[in-house]
């Protein structure tokens, strides 16, 4: 065998060890803390190192607790996640039918300060969410939404609004313009442009960007503490797990339950949309 086709060969196999070691270290915590979900405090103090249940020893009743509603004594998660996903799905929305037309008009528009417009975005999106807290803690007060969902949504909807239009408006700027001259051509409006070419177009970035701010939403912590922490009928799930985490009765088996319930749908919104995101986006649309 000649030094190239040792080579190669020790690289091939190489390349799947780093990808098996990433995905083991990438994957373990995730499921330790399943496993923990599944456990009774009692069988993980006998076993604490067990990494898989033994089949006799799994109970739901981690689950049973954290879901339960506070005034049945449980820990009321039910309510939480409700609550997260009203706030999420809504910013989720309302983000992307600002966002759509803003970063269409940014990419196919032309006016004075377009360029400078797009890095604008990204510089408002550098600066620290902890700036913004005490102006939209005053003024939401005045207005009187602060400890309100409402007001979560519109924190939430500034929040993802720059980096949001920078990514759609990179992905707009892809698609050829020959596309929309052809339909300009045609007697199509930029409207009609708009949404019925170039979104179904840039649908898996659409995609994309809205599990984006729907993660950024679902898991948001500080403006969730700032605004609802006086009204725990309102809390986010975020705000219920840490709640958890500094609970000194709670045990480390609740704990993982909610941790999990936290980190699953943000799995099972993604498995949905996969198709979605991995479809070819504009194979024989510019026929030249």
């Amino acid at each position: 065998m000649n030094r190239y086709a040792f080579e190669t060969r020790l690289f091939a196999i190489l390349r799947w060890v780093v990808i098996a070691f990433l995905v083991l270290i990438t994957l373990f915590p995730f499921w330790y803390m399943l496993m923990l979900s599944f456990t009774s405090i009692q069988d993980l103090q006998l076993h604490p190192g067990r990494l898989v249940p033994a089949l006799d020893s799994i109970t739901i009743s981690t689950y049973v607790d954290v879901l339960r509603p506070r005034d049945a004594g449980g820990q009321g998660f039910a309510r939480l996640m409700l609550n997260s996903l009203i706030a999420a799905t809504a910013a989720t929305v309302l983000t992307l039918l600002l966002v759509i037309p803003a970063a269409y008009a940014v990419s196919r528009l032309r006016f004075p300060g377009r360029r400078q417009l797009g890095g604008l975005f990204l510089l408002i999106y550098m600066f620290p969410a902890i700036i913004l807290a005490i102006p939209l803690f005053v003024a939401f007060s005045a207005l009187g939404i602060r400890e309100s969902l409402l007001g979560l949504v519109i924190v939430y909807i500034a929040l993802t609004i720059p980096v949001s239009i920078y990514m759609l408006r990179q992905y707009f700027d892809t698609i050829p313009p020959s596309i929309d001259e052809a339909a300009i051509m045609d007697g199509a409006t930029r409207l009609q442009i708009m949404t019925r070419i170039t979104v179904p177009l840039a649908r898996p970035t659409v995609i994309s960007t809205g599990l984006f701010i729907f993660m950024i939403a679902w898991n948001e912590f500080l403006f969730a503490l700032l605004f609802l922490v006086a009204d725990r009928d309102l809390w986010t799930v975020s705000l219920g797990l840490s709640q958890l985490a500094d609970g000194i009765e709670i045990s480390k088996t609740v704990l993982m339950a909610g941790s999990v319930l936290l980190t699953l749908p943000i799995i099972i919104i993604y498995a949905v949309a996969e198709r979605g995101l991995t479809e070819g986006l504009t194979a024989g649309a510019d026929k030249g």
